[in-house]
């Protein structure tokens, strides 16, 4: 009998965290910020986070705080676990064609954009479209980080760009500013084109927000409505960097239960969502 719990499934993904090999690969210079030693974890350690919840994959973002554009623990961490993990790397401009390559054939689906930081690559300059071109000849996707009004900015950039636009930590609003806060207005109207994704994470980044996250309630709302469920999905953001507080997949999921009360959609969110836009099967070797 289903208790609304969630469900075990044979695929269940976690779309968004970060990992690190500081013993291997030390930060980079070209890193956006610095870390503190327990703000990092392994693609190890991850792992038995994502066991412990019940998940079977990650979708692994590379790191702007350590890694910035060094994609190469990312590259590693994806060729020895297989299938288990996806990756969206950060892509300095001049990347040569075979880089990219190898980067699709190790497990990269997509390159992703800070939007609010300058030491992340630029959505603007020209070495830009030549990765966003090389990116749509590869079948990835475009993710964009960013908070406040930025993103409304890049709107003409994204709708160009020719690959399907994934949006980061539910476009990171400030409750303070309401629905009607101008860059949220716009991504409501991206989602209503229906080509762009929505990540429903990250909702202990909202400006003042203290689990159990209840200030994101009435924009996951509006970002649900507006993306429909079948261009959800949701990341865990593991391992919290620049948390304000304590948090964990346990809270994070406790908050995505409110969120999609109904276990179906739930698994929809989850499991068939990650499988039909990122390529996760069923096939993993660990």
């Amino acid at each position: 009998m289903n208790d609304g719990r969630l469900m075990p499934d044979p695929v269940r993904v976690d779309c968004h965290a970060h990992v690190y090999d500081t013993a291997h690969h030390p930060f980079h210079g070209t890193r956006g910020f610095d870390t503190a030693p327990n703000e990092v974890g392994t693609a190890d350690q991850f792992y038995c986070v994502l066991k412990a919840h019940g998940f079977t994959h990650g979708l692994l973002v590379n790191p702007l705080g350590g890694y910035g554009t060094n994609n190469t623990c990312l590259l590693e961490v994806l060729e020895r676990f297989g299938g288990t993990y996806r990756g969206v790397a950060l892509i300095a401009d001049g990347t040569p064609e075979a880089e990219f390559d190898r980067m699709a054939r190790a497990g990269v689906i997509g390159l992703r954009f800070n939007l609010n930081f300058p030491s992340s690559p630029t959505l603007y300059s020209e070495g830009a479209q030549r990765s966003l071109a090389i990116a749509r000849e590869l079948g990835w996707f475009a993710q964009v980080h960013y908070e406040g009004q930025t993103l409304i900015n890049a709107l003409p950039v994204l709708r160009k760009c020719g690959l399907p636009i994934v949006i980061d930590h539910c476009g990171r609003p400030d409750p303070a500013l309401g629905i009607e806060q101008s860059g949220f207005r716009e991504l409501l109207a991206l989602g209503r084109e229906g080509q762009a994704i929505i990540k429903l994470s990250g909702a202990f980044r909202y400006p003042g927000s203290r689990f159990p996250y209840t200030e994101s309630d009435p924009y996951v709302a509006a970002l649900i409505e507006a993306f429909t469920l079948d261009r959800c999905v949701w990341g865990s953001d593991w391992p919290y960097l620049r948390a304000k507080e304590r948090v964990d997949h346990a809270t994070l999921l406790a908050a995505f239960e409110r969120w999609v009360p109904d276990p179906d959609d739930r698994l929809k969110v989850l499991s068939h969502n990650p499988m039909r836009l990122f390529g996760f099967t069923a096939q993993h070797p660990r």
